[in-house]
């Protein structure tokens, strides 16, 4: 590669004039997927320290075909050369052809929402791949759309330091140069990864002296191709190109915001499940649903994993032979510092960044959707199914009979029924519902009772769209989070009774729970917990002796129903009798900086002073809440009450 003599080379603060350099701010940001490429391309020679690396006989770093990643992740850095002056005593471009503006490069208008990317990524691209095959479903997506257009132009941009060596580069993030691109697969490669380019007329970049000798140079040592996430149409070229442009966008999005670096790293037997949650922090994170200064601090976390992990990679790529006991010392050290920051970043995401008791969504089972046929099956669940069981079903009933609940779960996909005869059930399938269905017990809700696996987490968990439970018994034994949590979508408790063990009903933020004529006790915590926005309906319910584990923490007390504030979750109340839980019948979890009240004041609010009734009724209207002919009595700390909880601010 070439470098640039910084005694003869101008310097870079002379780049186009203001004007110019205004009409191109939007597309002159370097993209995190254009340094991810190259930053990939360098971690993945080793992120455990090793004590030597295959080296060429030139002093380069050598690698094997099979160490070649599948999409933009090459490993063989661009290499430099120093720039001598020639044989008559000149140096070198000391004539040099000013630099055209770049064009505008394609934006696409169009938005996209969360079910919207969670179909692209997750159904169409990803499907049943792994996260090692995931580079090679990225790239067909790819080619899809490049067999409609061969030929384009765009502008490639890529890091400073892959043309430019003792240059003052100030804080330019890219350099642009306009190409023409051609699509055909290189000679010897199963897909076309890099895509051949050559400098396009008439000669224009983001930098107005950057010889074009320099980068013919550059582009000639890599026989003239460059990774295709590195080129970026430009406008004007029709729609064949723009769809292109589209393409080469979302690939990036997935890399900027879906891809960690460890993920083909360790094993996961949902990866597109996986992915799904990641799109759910993205829109979280963009939505205001995790608060600013925590998605802030998990930004630049990742920044600083993203640094280090480069910086071992790079250190690594310096060592020689057999490493020097000082070099396996400080890889070693460099290789734990990246490990802890990535253990805290798993961590976070796994508990989506909640700062107000962050819950731990676990469903990375991926949806079946309807039939192809458009069937839909009931399924009966008996050790032996008779005429009578089924004499009230129509006629053109579609029934399959199964003798476990987890066989009749397994066989479900959205629109079936299953029906449960009267018995003991153990519940493992239930911890992860993700097509609509319904389940319901056919008797009395006494006589269907389903047991918790104390091998899982979860007892009942949902995130279909709809999800129906009626006529059961729900009985946790040894699981340690709610006995029903709601992920997304909506579930329906109808005439159900829930023995717990550990903490109630979840509704995590922007799910929704429809729960009437049912029972629940026991519960460690609330007996229903609402997280931020979500919302939740409850009718004829009786909630009792809930928040058990907490007796001894007055102020911690968690009652019957506790809804946390930030953003507000909404709550219908109608005919529920509400007793005898430790602390208040309902409890309105609120951050410091959402009521201006003082510790005096809202000491005196939960003891029943004259300002109660002011801060509550600021807060049922705030809160959405709607809470009309309920019997609430014996709860330990009244009937509705605030709580004050310092929130992370960091």
């Amino acid at each position: 590669m070439a470098t640039c003599a910084p005694d003869n080379f101008p310097l870079l603060e002379d780049v186009h004039d203001e004007t110019a350099q205004k009409a191109n701010e939007e597309h002159l940001k370097m993209p995190a997927s254009s340094e991810m490429a190259h930053e990939k391309a360098q971690s993945h020679i080793s992120t455990i320290p090793k004590s030597e690396v295959p080296n060429r006989d030139d002093g380069s770093t050598s690698f094997s075909a099979a160490d070649t990643p599948q999409i933009v992740r090459n490993k063989v850095p661009m290499r430099r050369k120093l720039l001598t002056p020639n044989p008559d005593g000149e140096e070198p471009f000391d004539n040099i052809e000013e630099a055209q503006v770049l064009p505008q490069i394609f934006i696409s208008n169009n938005t996209y929402t969360y079910v919207e990317r969670v179909a692209l990524f997750c159904d169409h691209i990803i499907g049943q791949c792994s996260a090692e095959d995931v580079d090679e479903a990225i790239s067909f997506y790819i080619i899809e759309k490049l067999a409609s257009k061969r030929s384009w132009t765009a502008v490639w941009k890529t890091s400073p330091e892959v043309l430019l060596v003792n240059c003052d580069i100030g804080d330019l993030p890219f350099v642009g140069v306009l190409v023409d691109v051609n699509c055909t697969p290189c000679e010897g490669k199963t897909l076309p990864l890099r895509v051949s380019v050559s400098v396009a007329e008439p000669y224009s970049s983001n930098i107005a002296n950057l010889p074009r000798e320099l980068v013919e140079d550059v582009l000639r040592e890599h026989d003239y191709s460059v990774p295709i996430l590195d080129v970026y149409p430009i406008q004007g070229l029709g729609a064949d190109v723009d769809n292109i442009a589209e393409y080469l966008e979302h690939a990036r999005f997935f890399y900027d915001f879906l891809w960690r670096d460890w993920d083909d790293e360790e094993e996961c037997d949902e990866y597109a499940g996986l992915i799904e949650k990641r799109i759910q922090l993205y829109y979280d994170i963009q939505d205001g649903t995790i608060p600013g200064p925590i998605s802030e601090r998990y930004r630049k976390t990742l920044e600083e994993y993203r640094s280090k992990r480069l910086d071992l990679t790079k250190f690594q790529t310096k060592i020689r032979g057999e490493a020097l006991p000082g070099e396996a010392v400080e890889c070693w050290k460099k290789y734990y510092e990246m490990s802890m920051l990535c253990g805290l970043l798993k961590f976070w995401e796994d508990l989506r960044l909640r700062s107000h008791g962050p819950f731990y969504p676990r469903i990375y089972k991926r949806r079946k959707g309807q039939r192809t046929s458009g069937r839909i099956v009931t399924h009966i669940v008996a050790q032996i199914m008779t005429t009578d069981m089924i004499k009230n079903f129509s006629q053109d009933t579609l029934i399959q009979q199964h003798d476990s609940l987890s066989a009749a779960l397994d066989s479900c996909f959205s629109g079936d029924t299953v029906v449960v005869f009267p018995g003991e059930y153990h519940a493992v399938a239930l911890a992860s519902l993700t097509d609509d269905i319904t389940i319901k017990g056919e008797g009395e809700r006494k006589e269907v009772v389903f047991y918790s696996d104390p091998s899982h987490d979860n007892f009942v968990a949902s995130k279909a769209s709809k999800v129906m439970l009626m006529n059961l018994t729900l009985v946790q034994h040894g699981t340690c989070d709610g006995i029903v949590v709601v992920e997304s979508g909506q579930l329906t408790l109808d005439n159900c009774v829930l023995k717990c063990q550990g903490t109630g009903v979840c509704v995590l933020t922007g799910a929704s729970l429809v729960m009437k004529n049912c029972e629940i006790s026991g519960a460690k915590g609330a007996g229903v917990e609402l997280y931020p926005g979500s919302v939740a309906e409850l009718h004829r319910n009786e909630i009792h002796h809930c928040s058990n584990q907490l007796a001894k923490d007055s102020k911690g007390s968690q009652g019957g129903i506790n809804l946390k504030v930030l953003p507000q979750p909404q709550l219908k109340l109608t005919d529920n009798h509400i007793h005898n839980n430790h602390g208040f019948g309902v409890t309105i979890l609120v951050p410091d900086n959402l009521y201006k009240a003082s510790e005096e004041d809202l000491e005196q609010t939960a003891s029943g002073d004259k300002n109660e009734t002011d801060y509550l009724s600021k807060a049922l209207q705030k809160l959405s809440l709607e809470i009309t002919t309920n019997k609430l009595e014996s709860n330990t700390k009244g009937d509705i009450g605030l709580l004050r909880k310092m929130w992370v601010n960091s």
